[in-house]
């Protein structure tokens, strides 16, 4: 039975429960521009009724004050983490190649690669043509030739350079990892240090939440929150839980308290990938004492940090890799090194000019095992029924030391058959692509070039190269001449190689081996002069010719009169006549459009994902305001009832307090 206080205890309840409500409205108002905060709300429930044994039956004992809850939908909160990593991704693509765009674009008047072309093909020719034996006009000549080598060196300058950016901002959003990382698993311990006592954490959890959506524009994550169980009475939860964060396809960054570093860590020269990579650039690791991998180019991978590694190591899906045909073990202590062969047949590999191997060593996949290796020689034969070419690559493996011992032979445990790799496949039009088409266009366009002068005089010496490359460690430049030419190399060039070898007294086994066309490339590697070697930002014209300009030559023959000019005519044929040099089906003057047409679609691509995924992101982030958002009018309103609710109770206090008093001061109960 109830006590006679029973109602006044039933309003007390009214009153504690309005007073939490309005408590929760202030603090709502207060935190309405409060970035990350969620609205939150009293959670009540009428109190269990007791029974009065009257005809009634139950008396309601008031209201219970249960909890204070933040109001929010977490399938909103996985909606926007999803999206924002799109926004992160192409954010910073479309960022990076509007740069690019601007290093490619030609208005007339920044000497982009149209200016500079038609300045040696169409002004400088025309000029030499008019005059062939004119110093002045060869000098003219020459110059623009020049012009166009700084171009490209120019072009591969600012490329470097943004690849440099683009691998010290990867170590940025590293960071910024981290510090998330940290971050979220100290939270994760206030969180169950406050709600083990059944109190919900209302504000840390949104502090957590607002990490988790800077964390998602970073680089994907998945989250996953378990309830933790009583071991003593399973089925029973005790208030805490379990906060797990994975990024970049499932590998787990936050395990509650615990959380997993990442670190940067710079390849050395011997890691080198891409023959046109700037030194040092980052590998990101965990730092776990072993340097694990950390998957920097799984498919499932988003964020700014996808973005990011695209645009330093895309290369359009064109790594190397190929099939191993042959491992030649030597002993530890043997002077020969170990050598692997691997046959390869995608067009960017069997085309030197479209290759980008490193030429200073680097690091190959055989197998499931990754080995140094010092240098490469690239080789075709033919088979002996088809005559088609058939192309291998045979890698030199880095000797390497056991302890403090000497340098020995490593040896291989792969099999034959088993596939060889060297870097990443990333399927994305990044820096390495554009280097290697510029490189792509330079090698073809100055062998075509070199091959004509080369066939011609200038008076009565036989004509000279005009491009060339610098050489890397020391002050001079190549000489390519014809010996080292993958170009030029077809069935019947070999053909003519071992009838030649047979004529001189070889046999015909030893003259078919003797004759294939090999090039080596790599550390140590000298006398091997070749095309492979010109890139970009060693691109330059020969410094024989740049000294002393008559030396151009300008006609076929060394008989014809000065004033023949049927070379140059053969000159001018390049710029336009595919026949005489194609460039991806184009010919050599159209070498801009083709690469303005790859950037400007990925810049455009970019653009309109991230438009679209920024107004994504817009809308999901609005549903997630409309529930979990503070609403100035609905606070108002909520003031105004609750206090209503505060006064009704206070009122009913009140009233209970004159009856009381009544009851027990004037009856003498």
């Amino acid at each position: 039975m109830p006590s006679q206080f029973f109602g006044l205890n039933i309003a007390y309840t009214g009153l504690l429960a309005s007073n939490a409500a309005l408590n929760t409205t202030s603090n709502n108002i207060a935190n309405v521009q409060t970035e990350g905060f969620s609205r939150q709300q009293v959670t009540t429930q009428a109190a269990n009724a007791l029974r009065v044994f009257q005809t009634y039956g139950c008396a309601g004992a008031g209201v219970e004050t249960l909890a204070i809850e933040r109001v929010r939908d977490e399938f909103y909160d996985f909606r926007y983490w999803n999206n924002n990593e799109k926004v992160g991704e192409y954010g910073q693509k479309i960022y990076y190649m509007e740069q690019i765009e601007t290093y490619f674009h030609d208005n007339g008047t920044n000497a982009g690669f149209k200016t500079v072309f038609d300045q040696l093909m169409i002004t400088g020719l025309q000029e030499l043509m008019k005059n062939p034996s004119s110093l002045a006009s060869k000098e003219q000549f020459v110059g623009y030739a020049g012009a166009l080598t700084e171009y490209f060196n120019n072009v591969a300058g600012n490329l470097e350079k943004l690849q440099k950016d683009v691998n010290e901002e990867i170590k940025v959003k590293v960071d910024e990892i981290n510090a998330i990382a940290s971050e979220i698993a100290v939270l994760n311990k206030q969180i169950n240090t406050i709600e083990l006592k059944g109190v919900n954490a209302n504000e840390l959890r949104d502090r957590r939440t607002l990490l988790i959506d800077q964390l998602s524009e970073i680089v994907d994550v998945e989250i996953k929150e378990t309830k933790i169980e009583d071991t003593n009475r399973p089925g029973t939860s005790t208030g805490g839980s379990r906060f797990i964060v994975k990024i970049a396809g499932g590998q787990v960054l936050v395990d509650n308290y615990e959380y997993n570093s990442l670190k940067c860590v710079s390849r050395t020269e011997d890691e080198k990938v891409n023959q046109t990579d700037v030194d040092g650039l980052y590998n990101v690791v965990w730092d776990d004492g072993n340097n694990t991998k950390f998957n920097l180019y799984g498919g499932a991978i988003g964020g700014a940090l996808k973005g990011l590694v695209d645009l330093r190591d895309g290369n359009n899906g064109e790594s190397f890799s190929g099939q191993i045909v042959g491992i030649n073990n030597q002993n530890p202590g043997a002077a020969d090194p170990t050598t692997v062969t691997v046959k390869v047949d995608k067009h960017y590999l069997t085309d030197l000019n479209k290759c980008n191997l490193s030429d200073n060593g680097g690091v190959i996949k055989l197998g499931n095992k990754e080995y140094y290796y010092d240098s490469w020689t690239y080789s075709v034969s033919y088979n002996a029924t088809t005559h088609e070419p058939e192309y291998t690559f045979t890698f030199k493996m880095s000797k390497q030391a056991v302890g403090n011992g000497p340098m020995e032979n490593v040896q291989v445990n792969a099999s034959a058959g088993s596939t060889a790799s060297v870097g990443q496949s990333v399927a994305y039009q990044g820096v390495p692509y554009y280097m290697a088409q510029m490189n792509e266009w330079i090698r073809t366009f100055s062998q075509k070039f070199n091959d004509i002068l080369t066939s011609g005089y200038a008076g009565d010496q036989k004509g000279i190269e005009m491009f060339t490359a610098n050489m890397l460690t020391e002050n001079k430049q190549y000489v390519f001449g014809d010996k080292h030419r993958y170009d030029t190399e077809s069935y019947e060039a070999y053909k003519a190689r071992v009838d030649a070898l047979v004529a001189g007294g070889m046999a015909q086994a030893d003259a078919e081996e003797a004759a294939k066309l090999q090039i080596e490339v790599g550390k140590g590697v000298t006398n091997q002069d070749n095309y492979y070697l010109m890139t970009a930002k060693y691109f330059d014209i020969s410094s024989t010719l740049e000294n002393d300009p008559s030396l151009l030559a300008t006609k076929k023959n060394a008989s014809d009169g000065p004033e023949q000019k049927d070379l140059l005519e053969d000159i001018g044929k390049l710029a336009t006549d595919k026949g005489s040099m194609s460039f991806r089906g184009c010919s050599a003057s159209e070498f801009l459009q083709c690469i303005l047409g790859d950037v400007a679609l990925n810049a455009s691509r970019a653009e309109t994902f991230y438009s679209s995924y920024v107004d994504i992101a817009v809308t999901i982030d609005t549903q997630r305001i409309s529930i979990s958002g503070v609403d100035e009018d609905e606070e108002a309103v909520n003031l105004v009832k609750y206090q209503n609710g505060y006064n009704l109770a206070s009122k009913m206090i009140q009233t209970l307090t004159e009856v009381y008093d009544r009851l027990i001061l004037q009856t003498g109960v």
